[in-house]
C-alpha cells in the first residue's frame, strides 16, 4: 500500500474514532445511575466500534494466541504498552477489568470522561509512595469486587525492540493479594505506533502468558518472571513487521 493511500486510510479511522467518541462520551455519562457492569459493557462498545473501524478503514486487525491461560479467577494483568491499540484489544480479550493510569487522562474531555466512569485507578505519578500505596488498597478492593486489574510495568508506551524497567506495583498487588499475574506480549507498536498517525496495515500479534502463581514468591520474583516472560516471548514476535505478517480476519 503506498504512502498516501496509508495516510488517507488513517486519517478517515481518526475521523472515526474522534466522532465516536464525540458520541460516546455524553451518553456514557447518562449511566452514571447504572451499576458498574452495565455501564462497563456500554462504555466498551467505543473500543469495540474502534477496533472494528480499525481493520475496515486501515486493514489492520489481530490475532490472540494463549486464551487457554486466562484463569478463571481475577488477575492482575502485566501487559506490554507500544501502542494506543492495546488499550483497546485488552477489553475485548479479558473479562471485565479496570486499568492503573496517570491521574492526568481523567482530566482530557470526552475521552476522560467517559474513563472516569470505568473505576480506574488514577494515581499521580510524581508521588511515587503514595501511588504505590493506593494501587495496592485500590486494586486490593477491585479484585475483592471480581474485577481484574491492568498494568503497563514499563509505565508508557516504548517503541519496537525497545524496553524500560518494569515497576513493581502489579507484582506487589499480586504477592498482597494472592491473585495470579498474567503476562501478556503484542506487536502491536510495529503497526500503530507510539505518537504516530499512519496504522500500517497487517495482523498484530498478542500472545497470552502462562499466568504466574504467586505463593511463596516475593513481588521482586513475580516481577522478574513476568518481565523475563514478555521480554523473552517480544524477541520471538519483533519480526512480524508490517511487511512479514500476512493480514487476516478477526
Amino acid at each position: 500500500m503506498n504512502h498516501s493511500m496509508t495516510f488517507l486510510r488513517s486519517l478517515l479511522f481518526s475521523l472515526g474514532m474522534s466522532t465516536s467518541t464525540l458520541v460516546f462520551a455524553p451518553l456514557s455519562l447518562l449511566t452514571f445511575p447504572l451499576p458498574l457492569r452495565q455501564r462497563y459493557a456500554f462504555i466498551t462498545q467505543w473500543s469495540r466500534f474502534n477496533l472494528w473501524w480499525l481493520a475496515v478503514t486501515c486493514n489492520l486487525r489481530y490475532t490472540v494466541e494463549g486464551l487457554e491461560n486466562i484463569p478463571s479467577q481475577p488477575s492482575v494483568i502485566l501487559c506490554k504498552h507500544q501502542s494506543a491499540w492495546e488499550t483497546l484489544a485488552l477489553q475485548m480479550i479479558f473479562p471485565q477489568q479496570v486499568w492503573l493510569i496517570k491521574r492526568e487522562l481523567l482530566w482530557v474531555p470526552f475521552f476522560g470522561w467517559g474513563l472516569a466512569m470505568l473505576k480506574p485507578i488514577a494515581i499521580n505519578r510524581q508521588a511515587a509512595r503514595q501511588a504505590l500505596r493506593q494501587l495496592v488498597n485500590q486494586g486490593t478492593q477491585r479484585l475483592t469486587d471480581g474485577l481484574w486489574v491492568v498494568i503497563f510495568p514499563e509505565g508508557t508506551r516504548v517503541a519496537p525492540g525497545e524496553k524500560r524497567p518494569y515497576a513493581p506495583g502489579g507484582a506487589m498487588l499480586a504477592h498482597r493479594t494472592g491473585h495470579a499475574v498474567v503476562p501478556v506480549a503484542h506487536n502491536a507498536g510495529a503497526f500503530w505506533p507510539r505518537r504516530g498517525f499512519l496504522k500500517q496495515p497487517g495482523t498484530i500479534r498478542l500472545i497470552i502468558g502462562p499466568p504466574i502463581l504467586v505463593e511463596g514468591r516475593h513481588a521482586s520474583e513475580i516481577n522478574a518472571l513476568a518481565e523475563a516472560w514478555i521480554e523473552n516471548t517480544m524477541v520471538k514476535i519483533d519480526g512480524a513487521t508490517p511487511e512479514a505478517c500476512k493480514t487476516t480476519n478477526q
